[in-house]
């Protein structure tokens, strides 16, 4: 058996779409669990013509995605941080106090397409911010960093529900221990951006976190919890995602790179982070 879950900005989902759908697919009952929200259909087949809907539903802004209906609900979030949890990149950010954010952004846009290496991209990008007094950090987190719609619903629900999450990102942990604070992490990785004296010094601690790091901080994680990949469900945007969303049982390309996108077979291009509930099949009236 198999699940087929449409998700769509609030008020965007098409009841007579989603009819049509069940139709065409020879699908069980609909069920709601937002409506013109999010619904899902129990189906016996893996439909032939999946990504030939899902290229079709894009146009409408619906998120389809048709998953074996067993194991669906996760013991483990694994999420970046950087255009996923939030809605900036950091490093852009902290650029931008630097004058140099325009440049930055290139590079960050290419290392996150996979285009070039992330982690002399991220020493090269660091290297920029040599000489900014570390209280940039302070006033970056208070008047340029957003939170991505429905975070602290999927953290605080997954959380009642007895899972665990973790914040890993290739970001800083500055910022990530910000972050997993106020969304309710259970725990945070990142890579450490070294100052002196109050200021800056351009480098980053070693090693660094990368997608190697992220695929053995999943690795690491699930055998400290007594839990299989499998039990995961991980979330994220870019090139350096793309190990640990492959290696959980559930990866998420949220909002993503079409390059990464194109690599995954769970993708979240319309919906918030609440999507991850939806597919994980809970309603919205179980949300914390």
């Amino acid at each position: 058996m198999f699940i087929a879950t449409l998700i769509a900005p609030k008020g965007a989902l098409d009841p007579a779409l989603v009819g049509s759908l069940r139709n065409a697919w020879g699908g069980g009952a609909v069920q709601w669990l937002s409506p013109d929200e999010a619904a899902e259909i129990a189906l016996e087949h893996l439909p032939a013509n999946q990504w030939e809907v899902w290229e079709e539903l894009q146009a409408l802004r619906t998120d389809l995605i048709v998953q074996p209906a067993t194991g669906r609900r996760k013991r483990m979030l694994l999420a970046d941080m950087d255009s996923t949890m939030i809605e900036q990149e950091c490093i852009d950010e902290l650029a931008g106090e630097a004058g140099v954010g325009a440049y930055v952004r290139g590079i960050t846009a290419r290392a996150m397409n996979g285009e070039i290496d992330f982690e002399g991209a991220l020493v090269e990008r660091a290297l920029l911010l040599k000489g900014l007094p570390e209280d940039v950090i302070d006033r970056v987190l208070e008047t340029r960093i957003t939170y991505m719609p429905g975070g602290r619903a999927l953290v605080a629900t997954m959380r009642a529900h007895g899972a665990y999450a973790a914040l890993v990102s290739g970001g800083f942990t500055a910022f990530t221990a910000r972050v997993a604070e106020v969304l309710g992490f259970d725990e945070h990785r990142a890579n450490r951006l070294i100052a002196a004296d109050g200021v800056l010094s351009g480098q980053v601690g070693r090693p660094i976190l990368g997608r190697a790091a992220k695929v053995a901080a999943l690795e690491e994680i699930t055998a400290r919890l007594g839990i299989a990949a499998g039990d995961v469900i991980a979330v994220g945007d870019g090139a350096n995602d793309l190990g640990m969303l492959g290696r959980a049982g559930t990866g998420v390309a949220l909002h993503a790179k079409p390059s990464v996108a194109a690599q995954c077979d769970v993708r979240v291009m319309h919906g918030d982070l609440t999507a991850l509930l939806y597919l994980q099949g809970y309603a919205a009236s179980e949300f914390s």
